[in-house]
């Protein structure tokens, strides 16, 4: 057949093939569009024309391509750096407010040992805890170096990942910025120095560089800082321990620990030991007879002697967490050892003046009183404050301890002991500023009239509570005022249920203490939760300044030649409504006229005519007693507690000082006074207060009831918080005088008829209103 022929046959198939219609016009079933054969595909339309699953590989093969070449380019170009960690190492400079010298630091805590000086089974700590594949990797993990970068790009901060041959080079040649640019710098680094260098250099290097906390950088330094031992003395289970640190030094230092942080690092030891199980470094019966080594206490650092420690760490923290905050380190640790290397010009708000006053006067007004020798409870005592400028939140000064060489942990800071009743007034406080109601539907103020009835049950509360009050004393229908002179512990139980807890917590939280994790109980009104000096010196300024948050800043400014510190303001928004904070202030002042702070701080010859406002606090089975007062110009917080010496165990105070128990309205009120009244250099000042109630107002004229009592009055101490251990005196002293700023003027009975709702008794002196 010829090619004409072929091309006829071929036009009569197509012929044959073409669709049919039907008799109405329509084409047959399985026809499709004109000009398209039988059984095609219809053609794709707008962007489905362009994109489809060989579009899609192609594209991520090209970004793929584009990326291992852009990583070409990077790994030609990028030199590994001479390592100049240690040669860079400068002082660091602390200086007063005034510009005077505070303290210079620059002595690196670092010695170079040998790897071959460091047992084999410790080496292999290190390994186990922080990279299994270390002796067969390339120097990088891929997985973890992308999740560190996604982390880094939002904002998630570090995750972990990188391989011991990374954390060398991000030791020893780069920095602890917290970008990109250094992540990627860190593998193509870290690639050249696995070819370079062998895995024993590398490991060297590691353990070398590294920071272990307690201005420890290398094992031989944290050798000696945790278990005074030379690094080839090292166990194997102390060598897991100091392996395990270097996750967060400064969460599992054990001398400092919480007891999460505790948990957490015996869980990372055990993790370290199991892992050496695992990849036969470690026989498995050997590793089961290895106990946790506690590691021994800290030391300071030369030059720190006194309270010089206690104002450079606690100016040191300020900064590490504001470099973690603005992004220049990735966690504290990182800004720690970012602080460590030097270079840095610190200026504190400490006034020195106002320094070695609170220095002076704890000595004069406590610790010249104490005889171990004749009073073996004497050596317990331990003593912290801190003084703040309410206006500006400078924190003017601090005493943390006797001596930081003495006592490592800083007393103003350390937020271990209860608060006690210096807790009451955030009570008062949630309560003015949510407008709450009694149970009976009474609006809250200075001058509405509680049960003050001892052990008396809450009312309004699923959680069954009935506290005692100080020495089991009964007050009977008492003011809001009263029972804050007083510290009644039962009107405030009843106040706190009245408020809510939820919103108690959440008001003290907005005034400065830290209450995440508490449980929102009854029981918390009776200050159960742990607080500092710093804390409450804070949460009480902000009530002295009207109600606006203060936080209180020891730093003034922190300056370096390769880092940039802004640091946050001091003073807030409006937290509290001013009526409120004004209200509570006036109140407070009452405390110190006449209530439990009276003897020490109003009738204290040189308060010459000065206003003050205060708390007493005596936590349960007297182991912490505090006073936090302040005037216009300055608020200083007091904490004594009892510590164990040797265990750091929560001791009570009993006998203390030669007596019989220590209560917030003693030492601590006197020290506070002291050093108030002098600092103050007899500049009288009055609060300016919206306020209408309150101690600190005039009287409002409440008409005298007569009331007949059913029993005798029971005594009203000077003391205020439940101890479950009694003093050593038969009976509880007596005020020499009742409060007569909103007291009725009759007398309450021991045990008062509860109204119904058995909340607050009916005022039968009158509402006043705010």
């Amino acid at each position: 057949m010829g090619r004409a022929e072929e091309r006829r046959a071929r036009q009569a198939q197509g012929r044959r093939a073409a669709p049919q219609s039907s008799p109405g016009g329509h084409e047959t079933a399985g026809s499709g569009s004109p000009g398209v054969k039988a059984g095609a595909k219809p053609r794709r339309t707008g962007i489905r024309r362009f994109v489809n699953w060989k579009t899609i590989l192609g594209t991520f093969f090209g970004f793929c391509l584009l990326g291992m070449g852009g990583f070409m380019v990077l790994y030609m170009i990028v030199p590994v750096p001479e390592g100049n960690a240690a040669a860079k190492r400068q002082s660091n400079i602390y200086e007063y407010s005034n510009g005077d010298m505070l303290a210079r630091t620059g002595k690196v805590n670092r010695e170079i040992v040998d790897l071959s000086k460091v047992p084999k089974g410790v080496q292999k700590t290190f390994v186990a805890a922080e990279n299994k594949t270390f002796y067969g990797d390339s120097g990088i993990d891929l997985k973890g170096t992308a999740r560190g970068l996604i982390n880094t790009i939002s904002g998630k901060g570090k995750q972990g990942g990188s391989t011991i041959t990374q954390q060398y080079v991000k030791n020893y040649y780069l920095s602890q910025d917290q970008t990109v640019t250094r992540k990627l710098k860190e593998m193509v680094i870290s690639l050249k120095v696995d070819r370079k260098k062998t895995k024993e250099d590398i490991l060297a290097g590691y353990i070398n560089t590294s920071y272990y906390g307690r201005n420890a950088y290398g094992i031989q330094a944290a050798a000696q800082a945790y278990y005074q031992v030379d690094a080839q003395d090292l166990s194997v289970a102390q060598g897991a321990y100091l392996a395990s640190l270097l996750q967060a030094p400064s969460q599992y230092d054990w001398a400092v620990a919480s007891k999460t942080g505790k948990k957490l690092v015996q869980a990372r030891w055990n993790y370290t030991l199991d892992n050496m199980v695992e990849m036969h470094w470690l026989d498995a019966g050997k590793r089961a007879g290895l106990k946790f080594p506690v590691p021994k206490e800290p030391k300071g650092a030369p030059g720190m002697e006194g309270q010089t420690g206690y104002l450079v760490e606690t100016a040191n923290n300020e900064v590490a967490k504001q470099l973690v905050a603005q992004g220049t380190a990735e966690n504290l640790d990182d800004a720690h050892a970012l602080i460590d290397k030097g270079g840095w010009t610190i200026k504190l708000n400490i006034d020195s003046k106002k320094q070695a006053l609170l220095e002076k006067t704890v000595k004069q007004q406590l610790t010249s009183k104490l005889d171990p020798k004749k009073r073996k409870v004497d050596a317990d005592v331990q003593a912290g404050a801190v003084s703040v400028d309410p206006k500006t939140g400078k924190v003017l000064a601090m005493y943390g301890g006797t001596d930081y060489f003495k006592h490592y942990f800083n007393n103003a800071t350390r937020d271990d002991y209860q608060a006690a009743s210096t807790f009451k007034p955030m009570i008062l406080a949630a309560a003015l500023d949510e407008q709450a109601k009694t149970q009976s539907g009474t609006p809250i103020t200075a001058n509405t009239v509680y049960d003050g009835t001892n052990r008396r049950p809450v009312v309004g509360s699923d959680i069954g509570f009935a506290p005692p009050n100080e020495d089991e004393a009964s007050y009977g229908p008492v003011t809001v005022q009263t029972a804050m002179n007083k510290s009644i512990n039962s009107v405030f139980a009843q106040m706190g249920v009245d408020v809510g807890m939820d919103e108690v917590l959440k008001v003290a939280g907005k005034l400065g203490m830290s209450t995440k994790g508490l449980q929102a109980v009854p029981a918390q009104t009776l200050g159960s939760m742990g607080a500092s000096p710093l804390e409450m010196a804070g949460a009480y300024a902000t009530l002295d300044r009207h109600g606006k948050k203060v936080t209180p800043t020891i730093v003034a400014s922190a300056e370096h030649k390769d880092a940039t510190v802004t640091m946050p303001a001091a003073i807030g928004e409006q937290v509290v409504s001013e009526k409120a904070a004004d209200t509570v202030t006036s109140v407070l002042t009452g405390v110190v006229d006449d209530g439990t702070a009276r003897e020490s701080v109003a009738n204290n010859p040189a308060r010459d005519g000065q206003q003050v406002a205060g708390k007493t606090g005596t936590s349960d089975k007297n182991k912490s007693a505090w006073f936090t007062g302040y005037t216009p110009n300055l608020v200083t917080s007091v904490l004594l507690f009892g510590e164990d010496p040797k265990s750091h165990a929560h001791v009570p105070l009993y006998g203390a000082g030669g007596v019989a128990r220590v209560n917030g309205g003693g030492y601590p009120a006197k020290i506070w006074a002291a050093y108030t009244f002098e600092a103050m250099a007899g500049k009288v000042t009055k609060f300016d207060l919206n306020t209408t109630s309150g101690a600190a107002v005039a009287p409002t004229g409440l008409p005298t009831v007569t009331r007949t009592p059913s029993s005798t009055p029971s005594p009203t101490p000077t003391t205020e918080e439940p101890t479950t251990q009694p003093p050593t005196t038969s009976s509880p002293p007596t005020p020499t005088t009742e409060p007569t700023t909103t007291e009725p003027t009759t007398t309450a009975p021991s045990t008062p008829t509860s109204s119904p709702t058995g909340d607050v008794i009916d005022n039968p002196f009158g509402q006043t209103s705010q």
